[in-house]
């Protein structure tokens, strides 16, 4: 009590000092939250380090991912030593669906893209999904027509000189894709890719223009199929290191018998694909740099 008095006694005293001592007080408190601040944005960026964070921003941004470091080397090097490539089409070559993209032309695209995003996600087996969708748009000869002329390709950046880097380096192309091969042959032709390079599906119509399924036969419309493909590939073709790339579940299938899986994130980054990919890139420069 009298320590007490005699401090109250001193700030009547002398209040400016008193002040003094506050401002003092105050500043310290402020340098402890800023200090406490900045050990926690560190902390976070090591977190991120450790966890192979693919986008800090204060850390420079995305960086490549794959399940190890092991398994990115090996992908690289299947990459620059490939005979063969194959390439999904759908947000990997070009940024669009083209499924989706139909089904705005015929506009369910909401029914529709839900059922897309399930099947790239493993969820349901792809004929399954394959066969609701083209059930629910009920797709023309006409309104396809129509459709493709008013939708372009529009591809994913770098994508055309991966292509033409590649080809420079005298490896086969191919598209392999559960979309559709009247989609997909103007983006091949752009790509100077063969049309007999295109493994996809089919869509059947009546002789009134009307819909009529899709070839079930064809290998890209069932679960399983893109393996087939590269198996067979493999062995009529005589290729000893066959690449995939993709976005989606169906894509990470074809390993094996594909030498390597490469995930394509820059359009979509699908969880399930980037922890099943030998290497993961979101950006085409990435690959690039791996085939000068």
């Amino acid at each position: 009590a009298p320590l007490r008095l005699a401090s109250q006694k001193r700030a009547r005293r002398c209040p400016a000092a008193s002040a003094r001592e506050m401002a003092v007080q105050a500043e310290r408190s402020r340098r402890l939250r800023s200090s406490a601040l900045a050990w926690g944005v560190v902390g976070v960026a090591m977190l991120c380090v450790a966890m192979h964070c693919s986008e800090v921003a204060f850390l420079g941004g995305a960086k490549d991912e794959g399940m190890s470091p092991e398994s990115i080397a090996m992908a690289k090097t299947a990459l620059q030593e490939a005979d063969a490539v194959c390439f999904d089409v759908d947000s990997t070559v070009v940024e669009t669906e083209g499924i989706d993209l139909l089904a705005a032309c015929f506009g369910v695209y909401e029914e529709v893209a839900n059922l897309t995003s399930n099947a790239m996600n493993g969820n349901i087996k792809f004929q399954d999904a394959l066969a609701a969708r083209l059930d629910i748009m009920q797709p023309t000869v006409e309104g396809v027509a129509k459709c493709l002329e008013k939708e372009k390709p529009k591809f994913t950046p770098g994508m055309k000189q991966v292509m033409a880097r590649l080809q420079e380096r005298g490896v086969e192309l191919y598209l392999v894709s559960g979309g559709f091969t009247l989609m997909i042959e103007p983006i091949a032709e752009i790509l100077k890719i063969p049309k007999e390079n295109i493994y996809a599906n089919k869509l059947l119509f009546a002789g009134d223009g009307s819909y009529n399924g899709f070839d079930r036969d064809a290998p890209t419309s069932k679960s399983g199929g893109k393996p087939a493909v590269v198996a067979m590939l493999k062995k009529s073709k005589g290729y000893n290191t066959v690449v995939m790339f993709g976005d989606g579940a169906t894509d990470m299938d074809a390993r094996p018998p594909a030498t390597a899986f490469i995930g394509y994130g820059g359009v979509q980054v699908r969880d399930k694909v980037k922890a099943g990919s030998d290497w993961f890139v979101t950006s085409w420069k990435q690959v690039l740099k791996v085939l000068k």
